[in-house]
Parts: C-alpha cells; structure tokens; sequence
C-alpha cells in the first residue's frame, strides 16, 4: 500500500474532467492537480515547447511526492510522455483520442474527431489512427477558439455555440455515427453537442479507460491505497480560480500557485 498521493497535470482546467473519472474510480486515493492555465491551449507550441511544459510540471508533482503521473492532456502526452517514461522513475498514464472503439464500432463508416492541432499532428496520433482506421472516413477538426473560451469563462456562451456549428457542420455532411473528443477540456461541452447533433451520434471521450488504466497501473507497481478512506485532493492553477473552481464544482478549494 502507497498513501503518497497521485499527481495530474493539463494545460488548464479541462484534465478535471479527468480527476473526476479517477476519484471517481479510486475514492481512497489523494491527487494533487495542476492546471497550467498560463500556457493554455499547448496544441500550437510546437513538440519542443510541449515538452518543456511537462518536464515543469512532472519535476513540480514529483516535488510534492507524487507516486504516478497522469498526463491529462492529448497533446501533452502525444509529444511528451516518450520522454517522461525514460527520464523519470515513476508510472505516467497518458490520454489519447479514443479513435480505436469508434472505428471498429461505426456503422457508417465514417467518424468524426474533435481536437486540437498538436494532437492531430502528432506522431502517436498518425500511427494510431493508421492502425484502426485505415478503412474509415475519419472527419478531422481543429478545435480552435474552444480551449481558450472554456479557461476565460466562457463555456456557455454565443460565441462556443458558433464555433460548435461551425466544426461539427463537415462531420455531419459525412455522416458520421461517433464523435472522438481528443481533448481533455472538451467532455464539459458534452450538454451542448448532444443539442446540436443528431440522437445516433455517440460521443467518445477518455475519462473511464483513463481512470481504469490508472488503477491497473497502481495495482501492477503495488501502489493502491486502498486503507485510507480520508483522501486530500490540492488543486493548483496559474490561471483564474473562479473559472477553475466553477468547473470543478466540488468543495475543494483552487489555489493560485505561480509555476
């Protein structure tokens, strides 16, 4: 038994949606979160940009005790977590589009993803999208505007629903059956999609197998907490609290941290 606590990072508020999956999963487990608001979206910097966040944001986790590492950003870990496993000595889960179940379970054949650019150019998308979805139309759309909206505030506003209109209008003309999520900020705009697609469209993110991945990983390397029913959870952001403790909606209290 390990009662160090689990570290996850993102680039801003969305990798919540993340944590929620997980404690949902493992109430006895502590986390500490890091939201690098400042930084947000990380999709334009570039790998070597990208990289030089994470090494940040891994070595701060780690100064704090963090047992394992959960990467909770798309571009992050499709540019980064190659390089965290072979610089650092501790478990780090990442997250990826969930392209393979929405290829093999389409039954239109064509599937639409809803990302950002350094997820959608990167390396380890390209060879997963190659491997499962060879034979399928698969819709790709910058999400441009979206992360920055949702970390000023703005998820419900005139302004998200005219971009949503907008990148989902191409998907719908090829009439996609699953919509891919590939970011972690996106799950939040799960309400609004469902009123703007049709009812057999089914929306994909990667909460569940990303929270059941880490308890499988904290089992495999002996880990698992599972004695201490009185879990801490800190949450740490360089953005706007308000728009960090709204999204969260727990009781937990965000704290501003300069990192």
């Amino acid at each position: 038994m390990n009662n160090h606590p689990i570290g996850v990072f993102d680039s801003g508020v969305g990798g919540t949606s993340i944590w929620k999956a997980i404690n949902e999963l493992l109430p006895n487990e502590s986390s500490i979160y890091l939201a690098d608001s400042i930084n947000a979206p990380y999709g334009p910097k570039g790998k070597e940009a990208i990289t030089n966040l994470c090494i940040k944001n891994t070595e701060l986790l780690l100064g704090n005790g963090c047992k394992l590492i959960v990467v909770a950003c798309n571009t992050a870990t499709t540019n980064a977590i190659g390089y965290l496993r072979n610089n650092y000595n501790v478990p780090f889960i990442g997250i990826e589009p969930a392209i393979k179940p929405a290829a093999l379970q389409t039954k239109t054949k064509a599937v639409g993803i809803l990302a950002t650019q350094g997820t959608l150019s990167s390396e380890l998308f390209s060879k997963t999208s190659g491997k499962f979805a060879n034979n399928i139309n698969v819709v790709e759309q910058v999400g441009e505007g979206i992360v920055n909206l949702i970390e000023s505030g703005k998820l419900y506003s005139e302004e998200m629903t005219a971009l949503l209109i907008t990148y989902l209008r191409p998907m719908l003309n090829a009439n996609i059956d699953y919509l891919v999520l590939g970011c972690s900020h996106y799950p939040y705009l799960i309400p609004q999609l469902i009123e703007l697609l049709p009812e057999h469209v089914t929306i994909i993110d990667s909460g569940e197998a990303v929270a059941r991945q880490t308890k499988a990983v904290l089992k495999q390397n002996d880990l698992l907490n599972f004695k201490n029913p009185k879990s801490e959870h800190l949450f740490y952001t360089n953005g706007k609290l308000n728009v960090m403790q709204q999204i969260l909606d727990t009781d937990y209290t965000v704290q501003y941290l300069d990192f």
